[in-house]
This record gives C-alpha cells, sequence and structure tokens, in this order.
C-alpha cells in the first residue's frame, strides 16, 4: 500500500519542540515535492512549508520562518518538521504530502493536489 505514515504530535508547552516524521511506504520519495499543512479548528488549512524535489530550495510561512525546519531522508524515505519554539497559534493537526506536481519556490507553496500522498495527520497542542 502506497502511503504516508505520520508520527510526533503531542502536547508541549509555549516555547518547547517537537520534531514530527513521515515514512514513506511502498514508493520512494526522490522525484517527490514535499510539503507540510497544518488546519486548526474553524480554520482553513494552511501550508507551512515545503522542500522542492532537489532540496535545494525550500520555503516556509511566514508564521514559522526561523521557527521550524523542514528536511528529509532519501535514504531511509523519512520527511521531518522540526518545530521549535512553539507558540499557542501553531496548534493544529499537521499533515505531511508528497506531489510529483507540486512546485516549491523560496518565495512560493505550490498547490498540492489531494489525490497526492497525503499522510494521516498528527496532532499537535502548545499549551501552559
Amino acid at each position: 500500500q502506497l502511503q504516508l505514515v505520520e508520527s510526533g504530535g503531542g502536547s508541549v508547552q509555549p516555547g518547547g519542540s517537537l520534531r514530527l516524521s513521515c515514512v514513506a511506504s511502498g514508493f520512494t520519495l526522490d522525484h517527490f515535492t514535499i510539503g507540510w499543512f497544518r488546519q486548526a479548528p474553524g480554520k482553513e488549512r494552511e501550508g507551512v512549508s515545503c522542500i522542492s524535489r532537489g532540496e535545494s530550495i525550500t520555503y516556509y510561512a511566514d508564521s514559522v520562518k526561523g521557527r521550524f525546519t523542514a528536511s528529509r531522508d532519501k535514504a531511509t524515505k523519512m520527511i521531518y518538521l522540526q518545530m521549535n519554539s512553539l507558540k499557542p497559534e501553531d496548534t493544529a493537526v499537521y499533515y505531511c504530502t508528497a506531489d510529483y506536481f507540486a512546485l516549491c519556490t523560496a518565495q512560493r507553496m505550490g498547490n498540492f493536489s489531494l489525490n497526492a500522498y497525503w499522510g494521516q495527520g498528527t496532532q499537535v497542542t502548545v499549551a501552559s
């Protein structure tokens, strides 16, 4: 079965850190653009970060720039989102995705198809 499986969510206090992970099952990540999205209750899904296919370009939303770092390990088929200095407004369900056709530039996160590979989502809660 071709899928992304997420892990690493949880509850932390403001200022804390979490690392989210996604592992690709049944396919390799070599030719895919990687994306991280989040969705808070009552809000639209928000693009957080993306990594271009060649790994030379990463994009971060202004809301997370300087605090979050996205990476991937092609050898292990793992995708990571390191989240530092977490804030209550970072509370959301986080999703990883791999899309062959999506674009990622330093200035913009392209459209990721709902038909691309998506993780199941993991809850991140930041509260005192």
